[in-house]
């Protein structure tokens, strides 16, 4: 049984760039036996959006729970393998054949036996890394404390003689405790003294010294040496200065004491013989075992890192397969089982035009699974909104990002990220324009489309991954750049006779001051851009401002009637023909008849040269509308059409503000009397009544919450169409501070440096012009003109007509596993 029919809603052509693809909810019903094929060819399909039919049950209570967290435990074995591996410098091989003949449970097995030989050389190196670092610091004590006894020797023998020749028996200060009580005690009763040595971390040998003589009283006697080199700590692992130390003390209390403060400061204990002889055959026994403990740590490591690479070649595959697994059952999870039938039921969102592929896709699966029953394809009719989607490519998918950004498209609305291909990037370039900016601009984004390959397969930074995901948006730019830099003739500010020679010349010889006064036209107007002659001209600044400024407002204007035109589409789509002839058509009326009169006497003041002020001429026009306009009139008739346009401007508010709700309320009583009758006409058939629970009721229309949102649609548009029409006016500024900071920076930084006559300082003017070219201008102005760019297309554009109130289409699709987490 298989169904083909699409969804209603209105048709609309799959290659209408405008609107997103047509799309359906259909069921799936497949053979169990079948079901794993099945998901896997849509996962590889990419074109089905699941609904979870079981969202009231748990994870833990779903059919394929088991399987998830058998997926789940191999994913933390190879999460485990790339630690390693990333640990030993070694990173997954890209170039792994990927052959469909391996097994999952042949898999698992492989992945447990791995990780357990993994572990154990992990151990073992552990312990023998951990003997090597004791070993180490054993023959540090060796030979420390071997110095200081035979530095101490000579240096009791010299105080024995000393204290023989004298005769007082007052203490001396100078000599140590225990080595006084040595020297004047019987030999019969020599106390015997203990000794621990060992190593101290040098940060902590203060403290350790302090509270060593606390405890004990002084009753001990602490000797240090400090330790050149870093010693690997053997029970952190980490390198950390040290000092050797050796303790004397006499009795078994201030042993213990001594014990305690060791352990409490992390103190290393080794034991140490006094005798010359058993010290030096202990050094060589040490380091005899250091030497066999090397070698077989090395073969150790040899032999993991040659685990790892054979693990690395597979990794990627291996990896690549859990996760299709994971998401397979993950997916299986969310479909309803019907056990007499022995089938699962699926439910999701496709497109029209992918009804063939998913039908081919779940015969296939039924063959390869050799089920006996195939799968059934069969569309439902809902009300429930569909998804957006918009199909892209790597050029178009950052423009529609961008729209994105703001919101989702509602099902079927007009996609302003069309549009946005062209009129974001020129936008940006307005005031970005400077054709040696542009080239910059271009060389980067170029590097990024030749190495697109390489950089994709690499994990980049998140301003390098940020750059390289909007490289053909900077490429756009840059063209638009290029293109609005030889309009305003800048290159990095400087202006070039590209296309011809200036219109202008010097009225006579003694014209050198490069002002518009003793300038004088010579020859037929230069043919693209702005003349040459217009920079550096004290004139430059007024007139560029002029130019920018009516371009800007020109600009705004076409782009917000743009915006209220797609409205027109949107509500001819959708059958609204409210929205058409109220809200469109008074829109289009307030909107021209003040701002579209505006840019209309713009371009009759430059085809005409007319020196008529057009503040004047627009406040007056609110102010005193039926007076003279003298100077200022530009056109025969003006007066008369500027009474008309403003009636018809003052007309459009109450249009665009109270037929809308009374209309509204209107089809609300009629379709709601209509539903009466309905009602009365079939109420013997309770068969009708459950297929049609919405006769039972109806909302409530609630007129004052109509009438105030209309209101408000009404004000924000009116006060809108003015505050935008002014934000438009940020391309004239942007443009303006663009030009005058590379201006500057090339008249004093550059040329500057080049006065000084001077190789050094010219060589450092070159380096802080193009530090301050790159770092400025080509990133921080670029990414303001960026900013700008995006607001005026969130705000002034698509508010005239974008909803953005859908939601994504979000496939099940294997090709999307990578770009998500685990």
């Amino acid at each position: 049984m298989v169904t083909t029919e699409a969804a209603g809603g209105g048709c609309c052509p799959t290659m209408d760039l405008l609107r997103s693809e047509p799309m359906q909810l259909v069921q799936l019903i497949i053979p169990i036996e079948s079901s794993r094929h099945a998901i896997s060819y849509l996962g590889d399909l990419g074109l089905f959006q699941f609904k979870d039919l079981n969202a009231e049950k748990s994870p833990f209570q779903r059919t394929y729970a088991t399987q998830i967290k058998r997926c789940g435990e191999m994913a933390r074995r190879l999460r485990f393998f790339n630690e390693q591996m990333k640990k030993a410098g070694l990173s997954p091989s890209t170039r792994s054949m990927i052959s469909n003949d391996i097994d999952l449970d042949n898999l698992e097995v492989k992945l447990g036996e791995l990780e357990a030989d993994l572990l154990e050389i992990n151990a073992n190196n552990e312990q023998l890394q951990r003997t090597y670092s004791e070993l180490l610091e054993y023959k540090l004590v060796l030979q420390k404390a071997g110095e200081f006894f035979n530095s101490a020797q000579s240096t009791a023998a010299a105080l024995q003689r000393e204290l023989e020749v004298q005769h007082s028996m007052e203490r001396s200060i100078d000599s140590p405790l225990l080595l006084e009580q040595e020297m004047t005690t019987d030999l019969s009763k020599h106390v015997k003294l203990g000794s621990v040595s060992g190593l101290v971390p040098r940060e902590k040998s203060m403290a350790f010294e302090r509270i060593l003589f606390r405890a004990t009283r002084g009753n001990v006697f602490l000797k240090q040496a400090v330790v050149n080199d870093r010693v690997v700590d053997p029970v952190s692992g980490e390198k950390v200065e040290k000092n050797v130390f050796i303790i004397f003390y006499s009795g078994e209390r201030a042993k213990n004491k001594i014990l305690k403060i060791c352990e409490a400061f992390g103190a290393n204990r080794y034991p140490f013989t006094d005798d010359l002889g058993k010290q030096f055959q202990m050094i060589n026994e040490v380091s005899g075992k250091l030497s066999e403990l090397k070698t077989t740590i090395d073969a150790g490591l040899l032999h993991r890192s040659s685990l790892l690479q054979t693990i690395g070649h597979q990794y990627e595959q291996w990896n690549l397969l859990v996760k299709k697994e994971k998401s397979i059952y993950h997916t299986l999870n969310m479909l309803s089982i019907d056990v007499s039938r022995m089938c699962l039921v699926a439910e999701g969102w496709c497109p029209v035009y992918a009804s063939n592929q998913i039908q081919n896709a779940l015969q296939r699966a039924s063959l390869d699974s050799n089920s006996q029953l195939g799968a059934i394809f069969q569309v439902l009719h809902t009300k429930e909104p569909p998804p957006t989607y918009f199909r892209t490519n790597k050029f178009t998918s950052a423009f529609q990002e961008i729209v994105d950004a703001y919101g989702v498209a509602k099902y079927q609305e007009a996609n302003p990220g069309v549009y946005t291909i062209i009129t974001f990037p020129f936008l940006f370039a307005v005031m970005f324009g400077d054709w040696g900016h542009g080239i910059c601009l271009l060389l980067a984004s170029l590097y990024f489309i030749i190495r697109e390959r390489k950089f994709s397969s690499q994990k980049l930074g998140d301003i390098v991954e940020m750059t390289f995901g909007g490289r053909y948006i900077i490429m756009m730019m840059a063209l638009f750049s290029i293109y609005t830099g030889l309009i305003y003739n800048e290159f990095f500010s400087v202006p070039f006779e590209l296309f011809g020679k200036s219109a202008y010349g010097c009225r006579d010889p003694s014209c050198r001051d490069a002002t518009t006064v003793g300038l004088t036209k010579v020859r037929d107007t230069y043919p693209f851009g702005v003349d040459p002659k217009w920079h550096g001209s004290r004139s430059e600044l007024p007139f560029l401002n002029s130019l920018k400024m009516k371009m800007s407002i020109l600009l705004g204007v076409a782009q917000m009637n743009l915006g209220i035109v797609l409205s027109y589409f949107n509500a001819k789509f959708f059958a609204d023909k409210l929205n058409i002839w109220y809200q469109f058509v008074p829109q289009m009326i307030f909107l021209n008849s003040l701002f579209g009169y505006l840019s209309l006497l713009i371009i009759v003041k430059w085809c005409t040269g007319s020196q008529a002020d057009l503040y004047h001429v627009m406040i007056y026009m609110f102010l005193s509308p039926t007076d003279d306009l003298g100077e200022n009139q530009l056109f025969w008739g003006q007066r008369f059409l500027q009474i008309l346009l403003l009636l018809s401007a003052l007309v459009a508010v109450p249009w665009m503000l109270f037929p809308k709700p009374y209309f509204l309320k209107k089809q609300h009583e009629e379709r709601h009397q209509g539903q009466s009758y309905a009602l009365l006409h079939s109420g013997e058939d309770p068969l009708d009544e459950e297929h049609h629970p919405s006769l039972h009721g109806h909302e409530e229309f609630e007129f004052t919450e109509v009438f105030v949102h209309q209101l408000i649609h009404t004000i924000e548009f009116v006060l809108g169409a003015v505050s935008n029409t002014a934000s438009y006016l940020r391309l004239w500024a942007l443009s303006l501070a663009h030009s005058e900071l590379s201006s500057v920076f090339y008249d004093k930084v550059l040329l500057l440096a080049w006065g000084y006559n001077n190789v050094i300082i010219l060589i450092i003017g070159i380096i802080v012009f193009i530090c301050a070219t790159v770092g400025v201008l080509l990133v921080m102005e670029t990414l303001s003109a960026f900013l700008h760019a995006l607001r005026l297309h969130w705000v002034e554009f698509q508010n005239k007509f974008y909803e953005g109130s859908g939601y994504k289409f979000y496939p099940f699709s294997f090709a999307l596993l990578s770009e998500e987490d685990e």
